[in-house]
């Protein structure tokens, strides 16, 4: 018999696009060729030129590139809008919904304080969460 996680009764969550998830410390969000390809789709470029503007090779993966300070080149800087927000990679997607804030109620907690949208607004099931986790390794 497996035990059910802490969050077996659902998480609220409903993202307020402020764009705090998509700005911040350096980091990496992962891209694959389907979602290069979406995002060149979304923005109007061949996928080629997205690659070219947006993307940085990080071994023998790729990485949406950043701003000097860790905005993300796709976070608008006047709206704090993600300008392919349709488009957003899995890893965007999928937040807050990552193992890492996951693990505890402790990790949640501190994810709700640095999300305005975790802790609020719609209730996400089990199933839903799950499903998002199991996506990205993150």
């Amino acid at each position: 018999m497996s035990q059910k996680p802490w969050y077996h009764e659902g998480l609220p969550f409903t993202c307020t696009q402020c764009g705090d998830c998509c700005s911040g410390a350096p980091g990496y969000v992962w891209v694959v060729q389907e979602e290069i390809d979406g995002l060149a789709a979304k923005l109007g470029h061949t996928s080629d030129e997205f690659e070219r503007l947006f993307v940085r090779k990080v071994g023998i993966r790729r990485s949406l590139k950043e701003y000097p300070d860790g905005d993300c080149l796709l976070l608008d800087p006047d709206t704090r809008k993600c300008t392919a927000y349709e488009a957003r990679p899995r890893q965007c997607k999928t937040w807050p919904f990552w193992d890492s804030n996951l693990k505890t109620p402790e990790t949640w907690a501190r994810t709700c304080e640095v999300c305005p949208g975790s802790g609020q607004g719609k209730i996400h099931k089990l199933e839903a969460i799950e499903a998002n986790r199991t996506q990205v390794k993150v």
